[in-house]
């Protein structure tokens, strides 16, 4: 014969306050487990990697791009990505960190400046003043503000819009148009 506890419980209640509590202890150990572990771990710095930008327009312009690019950094600047697309609608862009970590970049393109404006600034930016740039590689550079504290300028240089913008201050993105150029790297 044959013996069998179907329908009966096992040796232990088995309920929702029970489960409850077994999650409870588990969410616990697992917490002081990582706690623990994080004891003996160095605090990680992240740091920002700054780029060889001068050297990424050189190759930009071997591959037979006319880049828009600041001929220096301001002091304290670091130059910390870029984008280029090659092709039939080519682009660039270098992205920078000021000496107080705001962000910048430069941004060149085949496409209207309304475009750039709403698709990196914002999409309700206001017009502002009109910059006047002497020596640069566009002497007018039109105004973007948005409310969030973000400014942008943008001209067209050769028959792309190139568009500087960022969180940094309006002067210092004045200053920043003011050392575009479009040299070959080679020449400076």
């Amino acid at each position: 014969m044959s013996t069998s506890s179907v329908g009966r419980p096992g040796k232990y209640q088995r309920s929702a306050g029970g489960l409850v509590a077994a999650l409870l202890i588990t969410v616990v150990v697992v917490g002081g487990l990582l706690w623990v572990l994080g004891l003996f771990r160095s605090d990680l710095e992240v740091g920002t990697e700054e780029v060889d930008y001068l050297g990424i327009v050189a190759e930009a312009q071997d591959s037979d791009l006319e880049p828009v690019y600041p001929s220096s950094l301001p002091d304290g600047w670091t130059a910390t990505g870029y984008d280029i697309t090659a092709g039939e609608a080519p682009a660039f862009e270098l992205r920078m960190l000021t000496d107080d970590e705001r962000f910048v970049a430069v941004h060149q393109e085949s496409a209207a400046s309304a475009d750039l404006v709403r698709e990196h600034v914002d999409e309700d930016a206001t017009s502002i003043d009109i910059y006047s740039a002497d020596g640069s590689v566009a002497e007018a550079w039109q105004g973007y503000e948005d409310e969030g504290g973000d400014t942008a300028y943008a001209a067209d240089v050769g028959g792309q819009t190139v568009l500087v913008y960022g969180s940094a201050s309006p002067e210092e993105l004045q200053d920043l148009i003011g050392r575009l150029t479009t040299e070959p790297v080679d020449a400076r």
